[in-house]
């Protein structure tokens, strides 16, 4: 059984995979991997999937990453993680960091090994708002003036989940998703600021906004300048895809060339 893949454009960057999940996970398994390399995001509609079949669908993609926040873990499924804005019994059931965007960033950054791909599925959907723009931090790279990219090629970034913890309590009046979570004691790491996929060889950025506590080399404001550039770069219209969500709608990111940036409803 062949994968059917609809690239969104001539960029390359997304694909629409017709398929169903629950039923073929395992047998399109290396065609799903396959996929993601190429276009760095796949968006799989109208799928009707339980917790135990997006772990199936998760392990295509490699090993499932049980470090998540014990908060919002979704009981005897590890890896799985709730995100929402409802509250019940005056209680956000699921990770929520106060305003209404999830700044620029690659998941779990913080972690000493990237996450090599995120999936978000969408069990409820907002009347409005809430999508999620993705931007092609691959093509973003090549993008760059080559003098540009000889400059940036030997920096390593600073990540930092305290300065995340910091950023969102001061965005939302002292509330915040991580600053209280289990995750909230991680030390600081260092990535290159320019990452080599592990599999493709492709050159990407990594630049989270609310992560990086700066460039090694480089003086606070001179990396503060630095990363604002990169970032205005990457998250310009050329290289950003915005995804309005339909229930059922599984989206699938490689964490090492892309940047994520989640939206949150009003209401």
């Amino acid at each position: 059984m062949d994968l059917s893949l609809r690239p969104l454009d001539e960029s390359g960057f997304g694909a629409v995979v017709d398929c169903n999940l629950a039923n073929d996970a395992e047998r399109l398994a290396p065609q799903l991997a396959a996929a993601l390399h190429r276009h760095r995001l796949l968006i799989v509609p109208r799928q009707h999937l339980t917790h135990a079949d997006l772990l199936t669908v998760a392990s295509c993609f490699g090993t499932v990453d049980i470090g998540v926040d014990r908060r919002y873990a979704v009981g005897g499924f590890p890896g799985l993680t709730v995100i929402s804005n409802i509250v019940e019994d005056g209680e956000h059931i699921g990770v929520y960091d106060g305003d209404n965007e999830e700044e620029w960033h690659a998941d779990n950054s913080f972690k000493p090994q990237l996450t090599s791909a995120t999936m978000l599925y969408s069990v409820i959907t907002p009347a409005h708002g809430g999508e999620t723009r993705f931007a092609d931090a691959t093509r973003a790279y090549a993008g760059l003036a080559r003098t540009v990219r000889q400059r940036i090629e030997p920096m390593r970034a600073v990540h930092s989940i305290e300065r995340l913890g910091a950023l969102q309590s001061q965005a939302s009046g002292g509330q915040s998703s991580i600053a209280a979570g289990s995750l909230a004691a991680s030390r600081e790491v260092v990535h290159p600021l320019v990452l080599t996929h592990p599999v493709t060889g492709a050159r990407s950025l990594l630049l989270c906004s609310m992560v990086i506590s700066g460039i090694s080399t480089l003086a606070e404001q001179e990396s503060r300048t630095l990363l604002e550039e990169l970032l205005e770069h990457t998250t310009s219209a050329p290289y950003v895809y915005s995804h309005r969500w339909e229930q059922g709608d599984l989206m699938v990111w490689d964490n090492c060339e892309t940047q994520a940036s989640r939206w949150r409803p009003e209401a």
